[in-house]
């Protein structure tokens, strides 16, 4: 065997968990540039695609979510559970870690139970402000567990827990584009006031039926819209969009790229209330309307939203109520420049800073520590 850190990142599903991901292995990477980094995801999601747009080899396991409304149907994903950890439990000795990590997702489940029973130690990362199920599931075995909210022990050993904050994407911060020349990017004009609305990567139902319902208002309004609306949807607001006379202040796409030239044009942003967008939402000081799922486990969105809303860092808008309310208060919102700045000022005291960087550094020492303690 080489003499190389050898770790595996596991977890995915959405953007929220993939970025994390690869933030931390980069961070790795520039912390031990002989490190090998071996990735394992869940077969047919996101993750088998950006992991290795980003230069990173992986593996796919057969795992699936469970299905909370038909119980019936969960008797395929046990048996898909059962596969996958004895695929995990291969991969791992061919691989022969010294460290794996979790950062949430179906994969990294039966990843880092057969890691923690085939004694590698684990690190867990949880994003949220209320731990899942998964994670509290793994947290017996684990080494440490990084979080990005206080009060996490209700969940976990406090002498377990290292306070770190959630991994962005990657070059979030380096932005070059002045904000005229990031608006006029999305075809728009510097003028005018600007809303983001993202619904994440793969988009959200109720977000994306109050921009159609609301075309009227926002022709109306005198602000402009860049409209995320994810791929599942991208051909009804297209669509929509038509119908309405294809509005000039309004750029419409189903996923953007340049997150940094979007967060820059945005004078407002409207999201649901994942963990990795608040997180870029703190480190850039952006005033931001949430509107958390109801579709995830242990309504953990809503928590999220809470812990800035009781702050006075953030403006909640339930999502039942979102389609009569959402619109208007976004555009009145985006008028009041003092209450923009007070938002801005007090999510900004909440940002961590160099959190990929943190977490690497507690990775290479759990792989150090087994490596000293195995191969000498």
């Amino acid at each position: 065997m080489n003499d190389n850190l050898r770790i595996i990142i596991s977890g995915g599903g959405t953007g929220g968990h993939i970025f994390p991901a690869l933030s931390i292995a980069n961070a790795i990477k520039e912390a031990r540039p002989d490190a090998e980094i071996l990735f394992v995801g869940a077969e047919g999601r996101m993750e088998m695609q950006r992991v290795p747009a980003a230069g990173y080899k992986i593996i796919g396991l057969p795992v699936a979510g469970f299905d909370r409304k038909n119980l019936l149907k969960n008797f395929a994903v046990v048996v898909r559970l059962i596969r996958s950890q004895m695929i995990a439990r291969k991969i791992i000795k061919d691989f022969n870690p010294h460290a794996a990590v979790g950062v949430g997702g179906y994969a990294s489940g039966p990843t880092l139970k057969m890691a923690g029973a085939m004694g590698i130690p684990t690190l867990i990362q949880e994003q949220n402000s209320y731990a899942g199920v998964t994670n509290k599931l793994l947290a017996a075995k684990a080494e440490k567990i990084c979080v990005a909210y206080p009060g996490m022990e209700r969940f976990f050993d406090k002498n377990k827990i290292i306070m770190t904050g959630n991994p962005v994407r990657q070059g979030l911060l380096d932005n070059k584009l002045s904000k005229e020349e990031a608006i006029k990017s999305f075809g728009l004009d510097p003028t005018k006031k600007t809303i983001l609305i993202i619904g994440g990567s793969l988009g959200a139902r109720t977000l994306n039926n109050c921009v159609m319902h609301a075309m009227d208002e926002i022709k109306q309004s005198g602000v402009q819209f860049i409209w995320q609306t994810g791929k599942f949807y991208i051909e009804e607001a297209k669509k929509c969009y038509a119908e309405a006379g294809s509005p000039k202040m309004i750029h419409t796409t189903d996923f953007i790229s340049d997150m940094n030239a979007a967060y820059t044009a945005a004078d407002l942003v409207v999201s649901r209330a994942g963990a990795g967008s608040i997180s870029e939402f703190c480190l850039l000081g952006k005033p931001v309307i949430l509107v958390p799922s109801p579709n995830v486990a242990e309504d953990h969105q809503t928590k999220n939203a809470m812990a800035l809303v009781d702050k006075d860092a953030a403006v909640y808008i339930k999502d039942s109520e979102a389609d009569g309310k959402l619109i208007s208060a976004a555009v009145s919102l985006v008028e009041n420049k003092e209450k923009l700045e007070s938002l801005s000022t007090n999510i900004k005291k909440l940002a961590f800073h160099n959190s990929a960087a943190t977490i690497a550094a507690e990775v290479c020492k759990l792989a150090e520590k087994y490596k000293n303690e195995h191969e000498h």
